[in-house]
């Protein structure tokens, strides 16, 4: 497996005499593909915990219905990266090859890039969520205090997006960092959706923009409280509005703003 990062001798413009060292995150292309023999494109991605994203990009790109379809997931080293060898049950496969796929390179930058078409934010599958369970607005500045203490990547590197998990009462229970802010989302849905005993109840914490790929992950993923360190888009912004999804962004230690979904907290 690769590093995940690397310390680079550097220096200040001011003082260019005077070297220290600074680490900068690896970020790695890694292809899909599925059942050995059907090729689904390339992410360039942290090359850690990508068995946790295989199972979330399978659920949010919608290749899978659920975690049982996917009979078993390898790591494969490649001349330039890894790939993920993906085997899915005979269904699901044949639905994939079905589908329009994407054969470009999706950069660290971008969640839907070389997509063939992207939906409306007024049609997304599934029926709205429902109101409950109620969350405290403590927990959430609860979750947001502790947020920085489990970002082991970024405290090394300064540059890693992160998705995290909390429970109901703001205990974060579980990270996953990249270099790509929708890698990291699909590895906590990966690790969320294989162990709902656990990940059942609570909100998802991000640290990037919730842009409209974003969106499209958390609803396909069934999580109905979403809070971003950044503003949302407005496409994103529409999509967790008309599912009932409680968006809190622009959230700081001490200030959040509530976009949609209020009903659901405590105040």
């Amino acid at each position: 497996m690769s590093a995940l990062f690397y310390p680079l001798d550097v220096a200040s413009l001011s003082c260019p005499d005077e070297k220290f060292s600074l680490n900068v995150a690896e970020e790695v292309p890694v292809s899909l593909m599925f059942n050995g023999m059907f090729p689904y494109g390339t992410m360039m991605m942290t090359p850690a915990d990508l068995k946790d994203f295989a199972y979330g990009y399978c659920i949010t790109e919608q290749i899978v219905s659920s975690p049982a379809e996917i009979r078993s997931v390898d790591v494969v080293p490649a001349e330039d990266g890894l790939t993920l060898d993906i085997f899915i049950k005979g269904r699901a496969l044949t639905r994939l090859m079905r589908r329009n796929v994407r054969m470009q390179t999706g950069h660290s930058s971008c969640g839907i890039c070389g997509s063939e078409t992207v939906p409306a934010c007024d049609a997304v599958a599934g029926a709205p969520f429902g109101d409950g369970p109620r969350l405290s607005v403590t927990a959430i500045r609860n979750a947001l205090h502790e947020l920085r203490k489990w970002q082991t990547l970024n405290a090394a590197t300064r540059m890693v997006h992160a998705a995290a998990w909390a429970n109901n009462s703001g205990n974060i229970h579980m990270i996953r960092e990249d270099v790509g802010r929708h890698n990291a989302l699909d590895k906590l849905i990966g690790v969320r959706v294989c162990h709902p005993e656990v990940f059942n109840d609570g909100f998802c914490l991000l640290t990037s923009r919730y842009s409209f790929e974003m969106a499209l992950k958390t609803v396909r993923a069934g999580i109905a409280v979403v809070v971003a360190i950044s503003a949302p888009t407005h496409r994103a912004f529409r999509t967790a509005e008309k599912m009932n999804q409680t968006l809190i962004a622009i959230a700081r230690h001490d200030e959040q703003t509530l976009f949609c979904g209020g009903k659901r907290l405590v105040m």
